[in-house]
């Protein structure tokens, strides 16, 4: 419906392709977060050289951004209607919650693998940690509000991060398409930086006779360790 509320969805999946939904695994949030904040972080080695007096960091990669979420439960009445009803409280909403984003999944043995959708915001990872505050209670101690903190680790499938890197890293596989005016010595220096490396390129692709090459041909460049 035009102008609907559209609330944030967390769907849990027993596969990293996210192909197979778990049973019962879709939560829907009861208000829509304030906020949500993105973590990145680089990782680096601190080797120091033979003979010198200060490390130099080497780049090690890149890990798959964070995401932080704060999630409120309500069984007071004030919103929506949510009320404490059958004198549970939100005990069964938390519940389901952690069934979806916590709980091991005994078929893959791991947590369920996580893809959180709103607005703008599509996000595919696991749960790394979560808290839950409980804020208000009724008379009778049984929790009527809790705000939930929770932290998920991003998870990108291999096709993905290597489309998304598009780099000329040595250490990864290339597939190259042939441009007019390409050779292979030219398009070996792209990837490794010296073009010394052809001859195993052109072994690695069973290359009869790598000089003419066709614009539309597809090349693979092996990370470097395999063909120095």
């Amino acid at each position: 419906m035009k102008g609907e509320l559209k609330k944030l969805k967390i769907i849990g999946f027993k596969d990293d392709k996210f192909t197979e939904p778990v049973g019962d695994g879709e939560f829907t949030s009861l208000l829509n977060p304030e906020k949500y904040t993105f973590k990145y972080k680089v990782e680096y080695t601190e080797a120091q050289g033979q003979g010198t007096s200060a490390t130099q960091p080497k780049y090690l990669r890149s890990v798959p951004e964070d995401l932080d979420l704060q999630f409120l439960f309500d069984r007071t009445g004030v919103l929506n209607g949510q009320s404490n009803k059958l004198g549970d409280g939100i005990i069964e909403d938390i519940e389901k919650f952690k069934r979806i984003v916590f709980d091991y999944n005994g078929d893959e043995h791991k947590p369920n693998y996580l893809m959180i959708g709103w607005g703008t915001l599509l996000f595919k990872g696991v749960l790394a940690e979560m808290s839950i505050e409980y804020k208000l209670f009724s008379p009778e101690g049984v929790p009527l509000r809790a705000v939930v903190t929770a932290s998920f680790k991003g998870l990108v499938e291999d096709s993905l991060r290597v489309a998304r890197e598009n780099n000329n890293s040595p250490d990864l596989t290339h597939i190259r398409m042939v441009k007019q005016g390409d050779s292979l010595p030219l398009m070996t220096f792209r990837i490794y930086g010296d073009s010394k490396y052809y001859l195993q390129v052109a072994a690695a692709n069973n290359l009869i006779n790598f000089r003419r090459l066709q614009p539309g041909q597809e090349i693979i460049f092996p990370p470097i360790e395999k063909v120095s």
